[in-house]
């Protein structure tokens, strides 16, 4: 038999949501909105609402184009975070837009390595469930190095530097609207490595 291997207790910890964004036109930029509305399929009018979506890159182990569970509803940031990206490029700074965030939290330093399972719980009770962390990819760095003329180094750079910092993915588990200045209460649950 085996040594059960060290845990890490379940606890609970808060953020303060500082920003709130969607991309209703298909673009991957997203734009700030006042209140996002959360039904099960996501944001409404958002381009990555529903409850399917169709694989892509990120799931080599299904045909491209194959539906599947949509678990990348709403992509969450922290303002830590993107301080600590930005500083890395050499940016005054790095707004959650320009990568498609929808969800910008303060009180999280390491929001991007939240375990999957994790739940934000907002005052109106909805409820986020987290897949797990989003990795940087060329697209956001390209349209980061956009909004800085003679840096086209940003697309690539991003890449390196927003390594497990590009915030984390989720998914509506619970209906509700989440306000700017609201408290998110999330739970991080009981953590094991696995390593067998």
């Amino acid at each position: 038999m085996s040594a059960v291997p060290e845990r890490l207790a379940a606890r609970t910890i808060e953020a303060i949501v500082r920003g709130l964004y969607w991309a209703p036109h298909g673009t991957f930029v997203s734009e700030p909105l006042d209140v996002l509305q959360l039904t099960y399929e996501g944001i409404v009018g958002d381009r990555h609402a529903g409850l399917y979506r169709q694989s892509g890159p990120r799931e080599p182990w299904y045909p491209r184009g194959t539906p599947m569970r949509n678990e990348r509803q709403l992509s969450l940031l922290s303002v830590e975070e993107l301080a600590e990206v930005a500083a890395a490029l050499l940016i005054p700074e790095l707004r959650p837009e320009w990568i498609g965030g929808n969800l910008l939290l303060e009180g999280v330093p390491q929001l991007s390595l939240l375990p999957p399972r994790s739940i934000l719980m907002f005052p109106s009770g909805a409820t986020i469930r987290i897949d797990g962390d989003n990795g940087p990819c060329r697209k956001s760095g390209a349209a980061i190095a956009a909004n800085f003329a003679g840096r086209a180094d940003i697309e690539f750079g991003f890449v390196k530097a927003a390594k497990y910092k590009r915030g984390i993915l989720g998914w509506v588990e619970r209906e509700g609207e989440i306000r700017p200045g609201d408290v998110a209460r999330i739970r991080v649950w009981e953590q094991g490595l696995y390593t067998a």
